[in-house]
């Protein structure tokens, strides 16, 4: 079973106080951090969405029998392993506070 591709799924699952300050040097303003650790963390949640879908489409099957449902272990193995990452709000701040968060502004952009 592989995990999920570059997450640092060894992170405190547990939430924990922040220091708002280090945050908020990210970016220079708090509110854009927050702002990007979120848009960055719909993003991580869509791609493990993704990878747990794909990895669970090669046991699904398109008959109602009941038995193969309770026999499919390495199924519901694999739903325990997704459940116990880190959510992916712990994740992108993990990134965010790492500098593995690459941002631009638009208004930047369009000035140049």
């Amino acid at each position: 079973m592989n995990s999920p591709k570059k997450f640092n799924q060894h992170l405190n699952p547990s939430v924990e106080v922040q220091d708002m300050g280090k945050i908020e040097k990210g970016s220079g303003n708090v509110y854009r951090s927050i702002y990007i650790i979120g848009k960055r963390s719909n993003q991580i949640a869509a791609q493990i969405r993704e990878e747990l879908h794909h990895k669970l489409e090669e046991f699904a099957t398109h008959q109602d029998n009941l038995e193969e449902v309770f026999e499919n272990r390495e199924q519901i193995e694999i739903s325990k392993y997704y459940e116990k990452l880190p959510k992916s709000t712990i994740l992108s701040l993990d990134e965010f506070k790492n500098g593995k968060i690459y941002t631009r502004r638009r208004d930047e952009e369009n000035a140049e």
